[in-house]
């Protein structure tokens, strides 16, 4: 392999891997700020016995996902040095508007969330829950409209030529309101929603299927419930405006999605299928016309295929784009259909009694990750041969100086030191619900609730 392909694939895996985290760590914080203002709104402790356990859940993955996140500035330097120095200028406000205004108000008000409870009052416990969660939705943000500037670029000029050449802003919220930022933002925040809440539902399962905890599972799995189902029906219409902003900016990017070839004519929209890059076509079930009519509204209009553009100018990887794009709107489909059945049973008062339901949620947590890893291989796969679309080559972005060896012995101690950090966070994340959400001294001192949690577990 050479050096572009090793290092791809390092950057791939690296954020990749980090990427578990942050979206947990966005969607619980919205649920433990549900949990923790339903406590003060009604006084019952079982929510507070809820917030107090899920905080010490979220302390470990933020811990994590940190620990994870800082190897990606390294590589910008080490790796992507001509990327680096183009996009620098742009760059440099995005992220450090992240490191002020969410970094520093989500760590900031960390220690209060985690070691405030009986030192502060209720209500400013109460309001560190709320800033954490805000410091990472603002902190999503940032990342999110750095990365969009790249897929489609606004606010500024190109300083320099060739090798030497750079972007200078010229107008920041033109940068930040770039075309594609706004609704992106939206899909990853929901997308962070559904994978939290779905850790929630996960552990709740957990303990409902072994009759433990139960008064505590059943709370936290209805109020998990509520935030997936909402936030999965929300996607799929988040997820079709995002598609028609790469309809619009990205045509190429959108034709390897879809498998669509022909330069004008009506798409099909496939449901699941195979490209032929060879034969330049695309086998499968597919829906006559669908592409054209989500796009336009009308089954004839015309989409532009991938015969539109210069070899040179595609996706290469054509099957990487299409399949993870459609395993992504496999999955939200299904969470959807499932989350809506599960709410169903609830209002027939059946929920509970579905053992393959709660079996199914239990081991489902595997699936808004995978969802949400798919997008993101779809949205940059899809985005090549371009690293900043239109303007900079992914070949011309690497650091002059490094080798396809250094590459690789790199990417196997991130792959060594990043599956010792994975096998940890399983080893202390297992740990913690093992242990459940009550010490032994809880039931010592409180013969009465130890009375109600075996009465609860016998049913």
């Amino acid at each position: 392999m050479d050096v572009e392909i090793l290092s791809r694939i390092q950057f791939a895996f690296t954020i990749a891997f980090h990427y578990i985290y942050p979206p947990l760590s966005i969607g619980l914080g919205l649920v433990l700020v549900i949990m923790e203002g339903t406590y003060l709104r009604t006084g019952n402790k079982l929510y507070e016995d809820l917030t107090r356990f899920f905080i010490k859940i979220f302390a470990l993955i933020f811990g994590i996902g940190v620990a994870t996140g800082i190897v990606m500035e390294f590589e910008f330097g080490t790796n992507w040095a001509t990327y680096s120095r183009y996009v620098g200028d742009v760059f440099g406000s995005a992220l450090a508007a992240e490191g002020i205004f969410a970094f520093a108000l989500e760590s900031g008000f960390l220690g209060i969330l985690l070691f405030g409870w009986n030192k502060v009052s209720p209500r400013v416990h109460f309001f560190s829950t709320v800033m954490v969660f805000l410091g990472s939705m603002f902190s999503a943000i940032w990342i999110v409209v750095a990365n969009s500037w790249q897929q489609t670029p606004a606010g500024y000029h190109i300083v320099g030529e060739g090798m030497e050449a750079r972007a200078e802003i010229t107008d920041f919220w033109a940068m930040v309101f770039n075309p594609s930022s706004v609704e992106r933002i939206l899909h990853v925040w929901v997308g962070a929603f559904i994978a939290g809440a779905f850790l929630v539902l996960s552990i709740s399962a957990y303990y409902l299927l072994r009759h433990k905890h139960v008064e505590f599972a059943k709370a936290a799995f209805k109020i998990a419930l509520v935030v997936t189902t909402a936030s999965s029906v929300l996607q799929l219409f988040l997820g079709h405006l995002s598609a028609e902003v790469v309809a619009e900016h990205q045509p190429a990017k959108l034709a390897a999605m879809e498998g669509h070839f022909e330069a004008s004519a009506p798409a099909d929209m496939y449901l699941f299928g195979y490209i032929d890059k060879e034969k330049q076509r695309t086998v499968g079930l597919a829906i006559p016309g669908g592409l054209s009519f989500l796009t336009h509204q009308d089954f004839e209009t015309p989409i532009t295929g991938l015969n539109a553009f210069k070899p040179e100018d595609r996706p290469g990887s054509l099957n990487i784009v299409f399949q993870t794009y459609h395993l992504m709107i496999a999955i939200g489909m299904f969470l959807i259909a499932l989350t809506l059945f599960a709410c169903y049973l609830w209002w027939k008062g059946k929920l509970f009694q579905q053992r393959w339901l709660l079996h199914l949620f239990m081991w489902g947590v595997i699936l808004p990750q995978l969802a949400n890893q798919a997008g993101w291989f779809a949205a940059e796969t899809g985005r090549q041969p371009w690293v900043v679309y239109g303007h900079l080559r992914t070949s011309d972005a690497l650091s002059k100086a490094v080798t396809a060896e250094q590459v690789l012995s790199s990417l196997i101690m991130f792959a060594f030191i990043y599956t010792l950090l994975f096998a940890l966070f399983i080893y202390l994340l297992n740990k913690k619900i093992q242990h459940g959400p009550y010490d032994k001294h809880d039931f010592e001192h409180n013969p009465l609730q130890e009375s109600m949690a075996a009465q609860l577990g016998s049913k």
